[in-house]
């Protein structure tokens, strides 16, 4: 189906499978995608995922525009299936983490611009070039890329349709850490592992605060970071995490 799903423990990978089409996504390929999407949300053992994509040459090129369906297909058939985006939505609260393992461009930037975490290879390229074949980042790229790095800088990258190298993207922020290709899914598993190991409604809470709070004036977002950590105050977690510092263990949590 061109994308792998794997749970290990709390952790969820999910790799696209289309090496030879530099993981670009087909019909296929894209109705699965949004499939894992809906399994991770439903699924309580999973805590965070990890996406990446098969080799080193690729993340993902976007759509397959050699198997795209005509226009008035499009939409439909390529980014939803029964309601689920290929794209995790802001209702995905369980953090994701983009490994981007060679190119991310057009709709791959988009995808990995909608995870919470971005990490690279050296070898990685970033892009959104719509326009150079008459379309636009039409998923998320137009508003999520000026929220991620200088506007200048995003402005540059949508109007020319220019990629930028694993160093760039981390000079600006785009990505949190640049290493060797044979090192990336070890840190990718190592941040997966921590993340998962925190108390899972304080991870998604966190994640909801500062997701939700980006669109409101700053005074609103405060008081809704307040009423989740009101919610949480409660909870057998909290309890939990309490004990296990007082008695110098690691917490073990089960997110209640």
């Amino acid at each position: 189906m061109g994308v792998d799903f794997v749970q290990e423990g709390n952790v969820a990978y999910i790799t696209l499978n289309r090496p030879e089409a530099m993981n670009s996504l087909d019909p296929e390929a894209t109705v699965r995608l949004a499939e894992i999407w809906a399994e991770v949300k439903a699924n309580p053992d999973i805590r965070v995922s990890v996406l990446t994509g098969a080799g080193e040459k690729a993340f993902c090129t976007g759509t397959d525009m050699k198997k795209t369906p005509v226009p008035d297909e499009c939409m439909a058939a390529l980014y939803y299936k029964e309601g689920q985006p290929i794209v995790p939505h802001m209702q995905m609260w369980k953090p994701i983490i983009a490994c981007v393992n060679g190119y991310a461009v057009g709709g791959g930037l988009e995808m990995a611009l909608a995870c919470d975490l971005m990490i690279c290879s050296t070898t990685a390229k970033f892009g959104l070039t719509e326009t150079k074949v008459a379309s636009l980042a039409g998923l998320n790229g137009t508003q999520c890329l000026p929220r991620a790095i200088p506007k200048a800088v995003a402005m540059k990258m949508l109007l020319t349709g220019e990629l930028i190298d694993a160093q760039e993207a981390h000079r600006i922020g785009l990505v949190s850490d640049v290493v060797e290709p044979d090192k990336l899914m070890a840190l990718a598993r190592s941040y997966a592992e921590k993340i998962a190991g925190n108390a899972p409604l304080s991870v998604m809470a966190a994640k909801q605060a500062v997701v939700m709070g980006m669109d409101m004036p700053l005074r609103h977002a405060i008081d809704f970071s307040y009423l989740l950590w009101g919610a949480l105050r409660d909870t057998e977690d909290r309890k939990e995490g309490f004990k296990a510092f007082a008695e110098k263990r690691p917490p073990q949590y089960e997110g209640r």
